[in-house]
């Protein structure tokens, strides 16, 4: 990206790994609402794009190089890439919770460059074998399933629940099957498209079309609440739907600072929990997949070559039949 709205397809220098690093040649990169975002606005809250950048973050490829000391993966090895590098020594870090190290490197978050490149070279702590049944394109969407994982751990979802999802979109609908393969009891996903309704539906999951059912006190029918649209409202109501003890996890990153009627709710004594990212997700996501109690082919909806990036960028506001765009380095 040279700037805004711009994509330029450009050679740069083959990457030569460094200590405990590999490279990969990159064989599917999933587009997410954060490189649309950087790529039409430039920002996304304190992340500003100061110069020319690489997207893309959710990826997958195979090992052609490796460089001293790699033990973890080998040569010709397929493997799901988890895009955050952490300084792996601070205080965060020692306790587990590296997603939030201050000096995370995360591809195709400024000044990082991303995964949309043929070959790249990244810690292999970064690396996750998947099986030879895995394809490429399944094994990059482990990066919107473990934000869908983690949002289930941090609503403490347990066996049993009944479960709420506002926002049938690629995250919501992978975090209605993790909450699903959990032991959910019960899970509903909401939204305002009904393409989005309709792939819920042939997913075996029950829907509603947002504004069809009432919220508020007596209509509580829900243990846990996965927001994942970042709609304006859309976590007051949600949290309205919990019943008394509920949890929640907020996922959809709104646009503008959310207002909440924590003088009425706090009666109800439910819990909310902020998502940023995740950590120690990759294997569960790739055991989800390969078991097939997660079908993570079934959001991806269209295919493009490196030279249509720009069309794969803004593919949803102007094809409104679609969830997940899949961009092929190699092709």
């Amino acid at each position: 990206m040279t700037e805004i709205g711009r994509i330029d397809v450009r050679d740069v220098p083959d990457p030569v790994p460094g200590a405990r690093e590999a490279v990969v040649r990159i064989e599917a990169v999933g587009v997410c609402g954060s490189d649309t975002a950087y790529f039409t606005a430039g920002r996304i809250g304190d992340w500003v794009v100061e110069g020319p950048m690489i997207l893309g973050h959710e990826t997958a490829g195979e090992v052609i190089a490796v460089g001293p000391d790699v033990t973890r993966v080998r040569v010709g090895d397929r493997v799901a890439i988890e895009p955050g590098t952490p300084c792996r020594d601070c205080e965060d870090c020692r306790a587990g919770r590296y997603h939030l190290c201050r000096d995370l490197a995360f591809l195709a978050t400024p000044p990082y460059d991303g995964a949309l490149v043929q070959r790249l070279a990244i810690d292999e702590r970064n690396l996750f074998p998947v099986p030879d049944t895995m394809s490429f394109e399944e094994a990059a969407m482990c990066e919107p399933l473990s934000v869908g994982i983690w949002a289930c751990r941090r609503a403490e979802l347990a066996p049993g629940d009944r479960v709420r999802v506002t926002g049938a979109g690629p995250v919501g609908i992978l975090a209605a099957q993790v909450a699903r393969a959990l032991g959910a009891a019960d899970v509903v996903l909401s939204d305002v498209s009904d393409f989005r309704l309709e792939v819920a539906r042939r997913l075996g999951f029950a829907t509603e079309r947002v504004g069809d059912v009432p919220d508020g006190p007596g209509h509580e029918d829900a243990d846990v609440l996965l927001e994942c649209s970042g709609a304006p409202g859309a976590l007051a109501s949600g949290l309205w739907r919990l019943r008394n003890g509920g949890r929640a996890a907020m996922v959809g990153l709104p646009k503008h600072d959310v207002e909440l009627p924590l003088s009425r709710l706090n009666v109800k004594e439910v819990r909310l929990s902020l998502v940023h990212r995740y950590a120690h997700t990759w294997p569960t996501a790739i055991a989800l997949i390969s078991s097939g109690r997660v079908d993570a082919a079934s959001i991806v909806t269209h295919r493009f070559p490196l030279a249509e990036t720009a069309t794969a960028l803004t593919l949803g506001s102007h094809t409104p039949d679609s969830l997940k765009a899949i961009i092929l380095p190699a092709a």
